[in-house]
C-alpha cells in the first residue's frame, strides 16, 4: 500500500485520506519504518473503507458551483455570528474573532486565544447542525479538549447533541 510520510515532534502515527484516495502517514521522528509500515498494514481495512466513501461521495455529492459559495459566504458573514453571539451569551462565555473559512476537512475550530473558525457550508445545512458546531466551538472556551467536562458542557446546551453529531458526519458538501 503507497502512502505519503511526513515525520514530525508528533508522539503517535495518524492516517489520513486524503480528497483525491491517497494516503497521508503522520509519524514520529523516533518510528521505525518497519513500525510505520505495521501501523498501515493493520489500518489497511479501515483505509479501503475510507477511499470507498470518499469515491462514493465524490459520485454522489453536489458540486458548488462559484455562484453558490459567493452567495453562501455572505450569508455565513451574518449568519453564523448570530449564532455564536446568541449561544455565547446562553453559555456565558467570551470569544475573539470570527472567521469564515471554505475548508476541506473541518467545520470549526477555536484557538486558544478565543478565535473563532467556521465552514461557510454550514449555512447550507439543516440549522440544528450549524447550531452544534457553533456550541461545540464555543465549549472549548471553558474545556480546550474533548474530555468528558467539554462534552457536559455541549450536553448542557444542547441534550440531543450526539444525534447532530451523527447527522453532521453524515454530511456531504464540496
Amino acid at each position: 500500500m503507497e502512502y505519503q510520510l511526513i515525520r514530525s515532534k508528533r508522539k503517535t502515527a495518524a492516517l489520513q485520506v486524503q480528497e483525491n484516495g491517497s494516503i497521508l502517514v503522520r509519524a514520529p521522528y523516533a518510528m521505525s519504518s518497519l513500525q510505520i509500515e505495521v501501523f498501515v498494514q493493520k489500518h489497511r481495512a479501515w483505509i479501503t473503507k475510507t477511499q470507498k466513501q470518499i469515491l462514493n461521495r465524490q459520485q454522489t455529492c453536489h458540486m458548488i458551483t462559484d455562484e453558490e459559495r459567493r452567495t453562501g459566504i455572505e450569508a455565513a458573514m451574518v449568519r453564523i455570528p448570530q449564532r455564536v453571539a446568541y449561544f455565547a451569551k446562553r453559555m456565558g462565555v467570551t470569544y475573539g474573532r470570527i472567521t469564515i473559512r471554505d475548508q476541506k476537512t473541518r467545520w470549526g475550530s477555536c484557538s486558544t486565544k478565543g478565535n473563532l473558525n467556521f465552514n461557510w457550508k454550514l449555512v447550507l445545512m439543516p440549522p440544528e447542525l450549524l447550531d452544534y458546531v457553533v456550541v461545540h466551538e464555543l465549549a472549548h472556551r471553558r474545556e480546550m479538549n474533548h474530555s468528558s467536562r467539554f462534552w457536559a458542557v455541549v450536553e448542557a446546551e444542547l441534550p440531543d447533541y450526539l444525534e447532530r453529531r451523527k447527522l453532521l458526519r453524515q454530511q456531504n458538501f464540496s
